[in-house]
């Protein structure tokens, strides 16, 4: 089969993304997704994702992590796909998409900025001090110091592979706050298994828990390997937030076509 792809990345996440409105590319087998996100043999990214048509939706994102697994919800992604809908035409002041999780609206702003917003946060968890929290994706939120000089990739595999989480995995955060309103994020990605430049439910949970107004809304400008994002939201008390928007660029590299078996 010839697939036509695209290739698009959100702050260094990277993802390939295929047309799938006339149904041609829904038989996809998880290793062929698989093949296709290596980064030796394939194309290479972080995930793949489907924009299929839906009723009632201006499109809707099937999303399978680097390992060929269908997956949760992945921010930087849907990201991705409204600015690939946009340069298919689709063009909207705001969308209104599916996702695995249910119903996401996003805009572009006249920079290009690509703003999704995510589902709202309740439930928090915490864990000798860390937290646990599910933002689309389940995540594990843990406050460090010198956050660039940690091994990630180590230390959040031991905890994604722990006995508490193996089963389902979650994806391991580790946060610096450098101010009030800005952090630092890396990301152990489940389904990657390996750090990622930038996580977006990631850094929306990190942001959620190093909230800075009390009450109300806040802006958290968060750093990563690959760029920065801001998330802004309205704090409603400790366990409850809403109207989370998850704010940053999403440019597309480069486009092609591959055969694969």
């Amino acid at each position: 089969m010839e697939i036509q792809f695209h290739k698009y990345q959100g702050t260094g996440n990277d993802f390939i993304i295929l047309d799938n409105r006339d149904q041609r590319y829904g038989e996809l087998t998880n290793e062929q997704v698989f093949f296709l996100c290596d980064r030796r043999f394939g194309i290479g990214a972080d995930g793949l994702m489907l924009l299929n048509l839906k009723d009632g939706y201006d499109f809707e994102m099937t999303y399978y992590n680097a390992d060929g697994r269908e997956s949760s919800m992945c921010g930087n992604g849907g990201r991705c796909l409204v600015k690939f809908a946009y340069d298919l035409g689709i063009r909207k002041e705001m969308y209104h998409f599916l996702a695995v999780d249910g119903d996401h609206d996003a805009e572009i702003d006249l920079d290009g900025i690509v703003s999704l917003k995510m589902k709202n946060v309740t439930g928090i968890k915490t864990n000798h001090g860390d937290f646990i929290l599910d933002t689309g994706s389940p995540h594990y939120v843990k406050l460090i110091t010198n956050v660039m000089d940690f091994d990630v990739y180590k230390k959040g595999k031991e905890l994604r592979n722990s006995a508490a989480f193996a089963e389902e995995g979650i994806n391991v955060n580790y946060v610096e706050q450098k101010k009030d309103d800005e952090i630092i994020v890396r990301t152990y990605e489940r389904g990657v298994e390996n750090e990622t430049f930038s996580c977006g439910t990631g850094v929306t949970a990190a942001a959620l828990v190093c909230y800075h107004n009390e009450n109300g809304f806040n802006d958290v400008t968060v750093q990563t390997r690959g760029g920065k994002l801001t998330v802004e939201y309205d704090r409603i008390d400790d366990d409850h937030y809403e109207n989370i928007w998850l704010c940053g660029p999403a440019e597309k590299v480069f486009e092609g076509n591959m055969l694969i078996s």
